[in-house]
Order: structure tokens, then sequence, then C-alpha cells
């Protein structure tokens, strides 16, 4: 880890599925998700530009187990030709789930961008879907903004800030990742520490929360 600083007005600070479903008691709860809220909250007023992600499934999506017969939670299938995981019914749009956590301060957050919304295909990242086939057109909303360099934060490391992260360096971002602001699935041993590990291989620097400023 290495002291990560700017005080240039080129970067924006993401976070990344702070949703109740993703926490303690919710649908698909990610061990100790919940004490990266109190991060996000110390963090979000260094910051210009505070951009949100929103898992906001329909009822009906296909990557939920429920929806497909004899199937349980942690499968894998093929879902429109991708490798996917079946998933437990989570952050269903409307419902309580899918909102973010209370204790977030909500009012510091600039743009919410939602995901996930097309039944046939799963989307981690902030920016695409899972086959890449259709933009949430957050990259351009950055540029248009003048954002260079995103710090990113987030549920659940080894998938949605996984993929958030490789997608932003993809688009051409500089990228720190905040690891005491995420927390992951770890459905096998090990998968936090590699999804770290390939992020900075990309060209991610990881940091902690106390390093940036």
């Amino acid at each position: 880890m290495k002291s990560e600083t700017s005080t240039t007005a080129n970067r924006a600070l993401l976070l990344i599925d702070l949703q109740n479903d993703f926490v303690d008691g919710g649908a698909l709860a990610v061990p100790g998700g919940l004490e990266v809220v109190d991060v996000a909250n110390a963090l979000m007023p260094k910051f210009d530009c505070v951009v949100a992600t929103q898992d906001w499934h329909p009822a009906d999506h296909q990557s939920f187990a429920s929806q497909h017969a004899a199937m349980a939670v942690g499968d894998c299938f093929q879902l429109g030709g991708l490798p996917q995981i079946a998933w437990p019914d989570h952050c269903i749009q409307q419902t309580h789930g899918a909102e973010f956590v209370a204790s977030l301060n909500r009012d510091q957050i600039d743009q919410v961008v939602r995901k996930g919304t097309n039944k046939q295909i799963d989307s981690y990242s902030a920016f695409y879907d899972n086959g890449h086939l259709q933009s949430t057109g957050l990259a351009d909303e950055f540029r248009r903004r003048g954002v260079e360099h995103l710090f990113a934060m987030g549920l659940a490391t080894d998938y949605c800030v996984r993929a958030t992260v490789l997608d932003a360096l993809a688009e051409g971002f500089r990228v720190t990742l905040v690891v005491d602001g995420c927390r992951g699935v770890e459905l096998e041993t090990g998968d936090v520490q590699r999804s770290l590990e390939e992020m900075q291989a990309a060209g991610a620097v990881l940091v902690y929360s106390d390093d940036v400023s």
C-alpha cells in the first residue's frame, strides 16, 4: 500500500452497491458489509464528485436461482452464453433490499447509476453489463465532468468492485481502490485476494482510506 493524495478536481469517489441486501440481514449479505459505510461517509466530503451504483433487478431476473427449476443458490450455469452464478433474489426494484443503507450519507451523493435492469443478463460493473453489450453511460459522464481519477470502494470485492475497477481501467481512467472500504463474498477461499491481485496487476493502486486526502 502507498499514500495516495490529490488536490485536483479531476477525481471522483465511486461507491459500489452499498445497499440493504448486501449487508447484515440482507438477502445476499456480504460478511462485514455494513462496516464499509463508515468509510464511505468519511471519504465523501473529500470529493467534489461522488457517484453511487445501485443494483436494480426486476423480480424475474434470470440470475436468480428461484427462476430456474431445480437450481440452488451458488450453482453455476450459462445465462445468455455467459458463465453465471445463481444468486438469491436480491436488490429487487422498489424494495427495501434495493435501497441504500440508511446510515449512508446520501446527501453527498451527486449521481446514482442503476444496473442489472435487464433480466436476461447480469451486470456487476458500474460501466457495462457482464457481456459488455450495453453501457450505463457512466464513463461518458465522468469524461463530461473532466474526471480522470476514480477512487472505488464498496461491495463486493470479488464481483461488482472487481468488474467495475477492471472496466474503469480499460476505459482509460486512473483507479485507486480503497481496500478497507471493500468486503467480499468469498464463495471460494482466496477469491478476494485473487481479485485484489488482479485489479492491482491491471493497474489499480491499492490504498487504505487514511491515505486519501
